[in-house]
């Protein structure tokens, strides 16, 4: 039965000023980035300065091989939330709530795969990655127990997709400070004061996550709510199974292709030596959180675009798209300039070694003049999976950052062999990718992307 009411922490977002709607929902979303990113850098940090450099290197390299085991389940997440906002958007109350224990049933399932698959196979992985032999038992003994806590993480993740269709991306951030300060705290103690080795940075990490979840829950669970999950109803609905996997799978297979990419580049990079492991980590985790304003943005717009198109207000949505490419843009190379400014600081504030300063600062500054092609790609991927159009920036992603990329960084390390070319596969792939990206945005039909027959009728541009 349709329902149109909106009630709890839920928020429309096809009433009111597009701009500000976005700006506010995309500033909890960006805090809540900066909490979930203080995680692995503060394991990171905090190993480096209470153990040895193979610990330090260990937890640094930890970024692609973690992405690649959890991103295809949070890009599922992602997309399948484009259901939940579609239909809220329509005020359909009863697919909402099928689609949100179906999601959650979802979840379930992924994180004990998960973990089965990243316990046994994280070694196989390791030694694929061309990891340094000193590097390894610490990088195998943390990766083990990250992943014995792939439930918390993936569960999480399907939570925050949820409040975040809904348009409440406020609560997130309330628990993923929470539980982020409680990481920051777990780490001190059991790495500063019981002298723990990197395994526990691993462990405090898995008990945080799994306290943020406990946290959604019990909020999702409330009586009261508009839409209240009920242990009992946690099944999986063949409809919104469908559907989840129609507009969440692209998004899953387009954040694995992008991990395993990485992964590749992460391989080749390591192969240099343990200095280049602990840069290219050290510049991922500042490029982490100095691209969070551009994350917030793209879910924000996400959000707005597939709760628009939902209610059919298509010139609106179109507003919002707009507006979200030209703040993400901005803010990306503005960004990029404080970056390119101030790279020897941010690198020497994680490891002063001189080798990783002088990497890592050349990585930062090859990369850092083009973070407006990135937050654009970014930018018009988000809205394509906000109007149901996931296969596009999945294309799109696989041919260019993951075929494209491994395509020219093994040609030219055959040729060449300097690091420095790895870095320019970045730039180069990005340019590709915003082209492609542009022809589309303005050419096609995105905007029906959720209509079997896409109706001509005219759009206010």
């Amino acid at each position: 039965m349709a329902n149109t009411k909106r009630a709890g922490s839920v928020k429309d977002m096809t009433i009111g000023s597009t701009s500000k709607l976005l700006l506010q929902f995309a500033l909890p979303v960006f805090l809540s980035q900066v909490f979930q990113q203080l995680y692995n850098t503060a394991d990171a940090y905090i190993v480096g300065k209470f153990l040895d450099e193979n610990a330090y290197a260990a937890v640094t390299s930890s970024g692609t091989l973690i992405f690649l085991m959890v991103s295809f389940f949070t890009g599922v997440a992602m997309g399948a939330g484009v259901v939940i906002s579609k239909y809220f958007g329509a005020g359909d109350a009863d697919k909402v709530s099928k689609a949100i224990h179906t999601n959650i049933a979802f979840g379930l399932v992924s994180g004990l795969l998960l973990t089965v698959v990243g316990m046994v196979f994280t070694p196989t992985f390791l030694r694929w990655m061309q990891t340094d032999a000193e590097i390894m038992p610490s990088a195998i003994e943390y990766f083990k127990y990250y992943f014995l806590g792939s439930l918390g993480v993936v569960m999480y993740n399907i939570c925050r997709s949820i409040m975040t269709a809904l348009g409440d991306s406020r609560r997130p951030l309330y628990y993923l400070i929470f539980s982020s300060l409680l990481n920051i705290g777990l780490d001190l103690l059991f790495i500063a004061v019981f002298r723990w080795g990197v395994w526990s940075a691993a462990i405090a990490t898995v008990i945080s996550q799994v306290a943020s979840v406990v946290l959604c829950m019990i909020h999702l669970m409330q009586k009261g709510n508009l839409y209240t999950v009920s242990l009992r109803a946690i099944r999986f609905d063949g409809q919104m199974l469908a559907e989840s996997i129609r507009y969440g799978l692209p998004a899953g297979v387009q954040n694995s292709v992008i991990g395993f990419a990485n992964v590749i580049v992460q391989s080749q990079i390591n192969s240099f030596g343990k200095l280049a492991t602990a840069a290219y980590g050290t510049h991922s985790k500042i490029e982490g959180f100095a691209f969070l304003p551009i994350t917030s943005f793209t879910m924000a717009s996400t959000t707005f675009v597939s709760q628009n198109l939902g209610a059919k207000q298509y010139g609106r949505a179109k507003k919002g798209a707009r507006f979200s490419i030209i703040a993400t843009m901005l803010i990306a190379e503005l960004i990029g300039v404080v970056m390119y400014s101030a790279a020897p600081a941010l690198i020497g504030l994680f490891d002063e070694t001189p080798g990783v300063v002088e990497l890592g600062v050349r990585q930062l500054r090859t990369l850092a003049p083009f973070y407006f092609l990135l937050a654009f790609s970014h930018a018009v991927a988000a809205i394509c999976r906000g109007a149901g159009k996931a296969f596009v920036p999945m294309t799109v992603m696989f041919a260019v950052w993951c075929v494209l990329r491994i395509i020219y960084i093994m040609t030219v390390m055959h040729f060449i062999g300097d690091i420095g070319y790895i870095y320019w596969a970045y730039p180069i792939t990005w340019s590709i990718s915003s082209v492609i990206y542009l022809i589309y945005y303005l050419k096609s039909d995105w905007i029906h992307g959720f209509e079997k027959k896409k109706p001509r009728e005219s759009v206010p541009a």
